[in-house]
């Protein structure tokens, strides 16, 4: 069944109020009718499960048959402190990322990073990363948008660590996978959880020894084989995926 996204404000009590380029999508493109069923979601974990009643080209009307809980989401909170790799390669992040359950996403100016970004223009590329979030969102069936925040510099990001439960920080000098597996199998429900990635080129020595002195850091490695940056937030992900994701 085809679910799209909509504004809290679009759902008034029994119904739910589809507008904007979703209504040419569903009308046009899927060429759904009246009668047809739907999934509208509010982006905050609960899906609509509803039956078109009516549709023009800037509204459609949608009947409220069943609610329930969005049963695609991971049962922790994880956000991911991107280092700003070069300009394409964190749409691609952002895309995996959000297919593979992150809960959101802060790009993060660093020693290594290439990529620049003044006010306007990280302006410019947040809400385009959005989208993309949104996007993927949608694809991947998720019952959540995440959201890509406002560029950050690393210093922020230390001052923001503490908040998170587990802290990790893949790193292609850490050993022992074994050791990975324990802490990945150590999340618990419900917590929040960090994940940093570096840049091209990775961690500068200073960074490194600043990720040490966390107290919740878990330096890991992610395997015997040197990881892009643009690889490595999908198989840290993926890694914790097949650690704590719940059977339907």
């Amino acid at each position: 069944m085809h679910k799209f996204f909509v504004a809290r404000e679009q759902i008034e009590d029994s119904q739910i109020r589809v507008v904007g380029a979703d209504c040419n999508h569903i009308l046009r493109v899927l060429r759904l009718k009246p009668g047809q069923e739907i999934i509208l979601n509010d982006g905050q974990g609960t899906d609509y499960y509803c039956i078109i009643k009516e549709g023009r080209e800037t509204e459609i009307i949608c009947q409220i048959s069943d609610i329930h809980r969005s049963y695609t989401e991971l049962p922790a909170e994880i956000t991911l402190f991107q280092g700003l790799p070069k300009q394409e390669k964190m749409e691609w992040i952002i895309q995996k990322s959000v297919e593979l359950g992150v809960s959101q996403i802060y790009p993060v100016a660093m020693k290594r990073s290439v990529q620049k970004l003044d006010e306007k223009t990280a302006a410019k590329k947040v809400e385009r990363w959005n989208k993309i979030a949104e996007s993927a969102a949608k694809q991947s069936g998720r019952g959540k948008v995440p959201v890509v925040q406002m560029p950050v510099s690393f210093k922020q990001v230390m001052a923001m660590a503490g908040q998170y439960q587990m802290f990790f920080a893949p790193h292609e000098d850490a050993t022992g996978i074994s050791a990975t597996r324990q802490a990945l199998a150590s999340i618990e429900k419900s917590s929040k959880i960090a994940c940093m990635i570096g840049p091209e080129g990775g961690y500068s020595a200073e960074e490194t020894a600043d990720l040490k002195t966390l107290t919740n850091a878990r330096m890991i490695t992610l395997g015997k084989r040197i990881l892009r940056t643009e690889t490595a937030a999908a198989a840290f992900l993926s890694m914790v995926t097949i650690m704590i994701e719940e059977d339907a």
